[in-house]
């Protein structure tokens, strides 16, 4: 288990994060997400071991990760900016993996060689964003991580390669349990990997808990008719006599109100986990605002 307990981080005057709780299930994909400036890739710095938080505690399995080295062995990262040593070619970062991490696995470097297809004497800072990207899929996923955590992961990959990769993560998954979690604005992408999900804001954790509940927990409602009474309603959309309601709520309790109010037409829709991000973090407060100009 991967766990953030009450972690405090400041800059200076800045406080980034704020007593942050998180929990990562062994075996889990979780995805992380939050607006800019939320603090997700603080949090991610902490659980990667390069930040050391001001309190609280950063645990993989019970143990600190910060400066132990035996834990940060287990653990592999890709982070948005990826660093290559100036001059090094992919075969030289491969010998670098290879001599540090005692799991590196030789046989599927070669095998993910002929997926990624990069040169390998060619200095890896000439290589573009995306090919710097993939290089980093093809190093870390060799390294057998027992935790893998990804900040913005296809981020400068085409659409193909973009499915590859999250191919290869699921089978990394299904093959030896690895934990994984992701930080990503690419909602939709997340929706289809991930099982877990956490929504931060400003240095906080709103909402934490498995996708299948947090879809279960919110709906979308359609009708024509009175607006039921008792409905925790989180925002309300009007287009001629249809209204739409984001109601937060089980299915099943929602239907019950519904049909005690004999509306003309309902129908309850799940909701997408992009439409619960912008729901949970204000509804109609954090949505596009019309400006003027």
């Amino acid at each position: 288990m991967l766990e953030l307990k009450n972690v405090t981080k400041t800059f200076g005057s800045f406080k980034a994060l704020d007593e942050l709780t998180l929990t990562v299930p062994k075996g889990a994909v979780y995805g992380l997400v939050g607006p800019n400036g939320a603090g997700k890739s603080t949090a991610i710095r902490h659980l990667t071991g390069v930040y050391q938080p001001d309190s609280g505690s950063v645990l993989l399995d019970g143990q600190p990760i910060f400066e132990n080295t035996a834990v940060k062995s287990r653990i592999g990262s890709i982070p948005d900016d990826v660093f290559y040593f100036s001059a090094a070619s992919l075969e030289d970062m491969h010998r670098y993996y290879r001599g540090i991490y005692p799991r590196f696995d030789e046989a599927l470097y070669q095998k993910l060689g002929s997926i990624f297809e990069l040169p390998k004497n060619t200095p890896v800072r000439r290589f573009s964003k995306g090919m710097q990207k993939q290089a980093a899929f093809h190093l870390t996923l060799c390294t057998r991580p027992e935790v893998l955590i990804l900040d913005e992961p296809v981020d400068g990959l085409d659409p193909v390669m973009r499915r590859q990769v999250m191919s290869l993560i699921l089978a990394e998954v299904a093959e030896m349990e690895t934990t994984v979690l992701i930080s990503s604005h690419n909602l939709r992408e997340l929706e289809d990997v991930c099982d877990h999900v956490g929504i931060m804001d400003h240095g906080k954790m709103l909402l934490e808990r498995s996708l299948a509940d947090m879809q279960g927990s919110t709906v979308k409602l359609q009708l024509v008719g009175h607006t039921p009474e008792g409905l925790d309603i989180l925002h309300e959309s009007i287009s001629g006599r249809l209204k739409t309601l984001i109601v937060r709520g089980q299915p099943w309790e929602v239907s019950t109100k519904v049909a005690a109010s004999k509306p003309v037409y309902s129908d309850i829709l799940p909701l997408s986990l992009e439409e619960i991000f912008i729901y949970e973090l204000g509804g109609v407060n954090y949505a596009v605002k019309d400006i003027l100009l």
